[in-house]
């Protein structure tokens, strides 16, 4: 049976065990069948740094230490990630304008959830530079690992016959690390099974009912931005039909709506990148680590749902200035709060301050902003490789009119 099938299955079976299981079976679920789920997540974070690590380097070695390249591919993806979250903000907006969550819903009397202050653009990018890159490993912090890398790779690009030996030796790296993702993968469907089913234990349908409709918005909202955003970047910017596309990345999208991480999922969506869109390593290993940090569609469309859904509880009517705010705002926060544990509540809380909207309002969602995270991260890790492959196939078409430049 296929991988993806036995993950969706065992994404079905882990909600109905759960929904009859019900919240009184909670505690030997937490005590028995979460720790595997803990496993699995840790199997695959044990990898996330070394294929990082070795994968970006490998990229930046196979473009010759080219400057230019690679800040052609920088300035690129970028602009591809910033166009696309907003795209993802209007889409949240949109569908939130037609189904109305939170009409007729009181406003809670729940205190905010405390929200640390996103930090400022110049403090993400001192914080991009490691004072010590070992620490950064340790830690998963993945922009300073990026930096980094590729201060390593463009270093062996500069020396003699030995760094040819150095490339050799973190290409076989990078192989031995897919290696070990294809052995983590066959245990997938019990580390799914294991992480879902203590969720829908605790989060059953009494407790989701009163916010479905926010949870509907997020899903619609998802589900129409990779249909029509991200089948229209593979086909048209990246040369892959959309069915291959969502094939190739069926895996990594089960994982991350099971994770809820787009970092844990970040070895896998590189590894079904390369083998099964066929996209190349140098962009990938950039794209893809970068994404990661940055790229956050998913959220964006979450924000859109989640500020309309709280501005019709407060009975608080917002304009088209307001919503245009709303907009600038979070496609700018997503590069501002790259690499931010919960970065999803700080972009949240950043946006209804711009806004005027009370901060109260995240109490509302954060009892299921863990079911909501599902939808966001899935919408992340997908949006990357749809970036990649337009960067990639720009990169194939460059290539290949130089070379004809050449031989004419």
């Amino acid at each position: 049976m296929n991988l993806s099938i036995q993950i969706f299955a065992a994404l079905i079976l882990s909600v109905v065990c759960g929904l009859l299981a019900g919240p009184a079976s909670l505690p030997f679920i937490t005590k028995w069948i979460a720790p595997v789920g803990t496993i699995f997540i840790n199997l695959i974070k044990m990898m996330i740094v070394p294929v990082v690590f070795c994968s970006l380097i490998v990229g930046v070695t196979s473009l010759g230490g080219d400057s230019r390249k690679l800040g052609r591919i920088s300035a690129r993806t970028i602009a591809l990630y910033l166009v696309t979250t907003a795209i993802a903000i209007i889409i949240g907006f949109a569908v939130a304008g037609v189904i109305q969550p939170g009409i007729g819903l009181e406003a809670v009397g729940k205190a905010a959830p405390k929200v640390k202050a996103a930090p400022t653009f110049m403090q993400v990018l001192v914080n991009m530079v490691p004072t010590n890159p070992v620490a950064s490993m340790a830690k998963a912090d993945i922009l300073p690992v990026i930096i980094f890398s590729l201060f390593i790779g463009v270093a062996i690009t500069k020396i003699d016959e030995r760094g040819k030996l150095l490339m050799n030796f973190f290409d076989a790296c990078a192989e031995v690390c897919y290696k070990v993702i294809t052995m983590v993968m066959r245990f997938a469907p019990f580390g799914v099974f294991a992480l879902l089913l203590p969720v829908v234990c605790k989060n059953g349908p009494k407790v989701l009912l009163p916010l479905l409709s926010v949870i509907a918005c997020a899903a619609i909202g998802s589900i129409l931005h990779c249909v029509f955003v991200y089948s229209s970047l593979a086909s048209f910017g990246g040369g892959i039909s959309p069915i291959k596309f969502f094939r190739g990345m069926s895996e990594a999208m089960m994982l991350a709506f099971t994770t809820c991480s787009s970092s844990g999922t970040l070895p896998v969506n590189m590894k079904n990148a390369q083998e099964k869109l066929g996209l190349s390593r140098e962009v990938t290993s950039f794209v893809l680590p970068l994404g990661a940090t940055i790229n956050m569609d998913g959220t964006a469309i979450y924000m859109g749902v989640c500020t309309l859904f709280i501005a019709n509880v407060f009975g608080v009517h917002l304009t088209m200035s307001d919503i245009i705010m709303v907009i600038f705002t979070g496609t700018l926060a997503s590069i501002g709060t790259a690499g931010v544990p919960g970065a999803g509540l700080i972009m949240l809380a950043m946006v209804l301050q711009s806004v005027q909207l009370p901060l109260e309002g995240l109490a509302l969602v954060a009892g299921i902003d863990r079911v909501l995270d599902m939808f966001r991260t899935t919408v992340n890790i997908t949006g990357d490789v749809a970036v990649a492959s337009v960067v990639d196939r720009s990169e194939r078409k460059r290539l290949t009119n130089e070379n004809a430049q050449v031989i004419k």
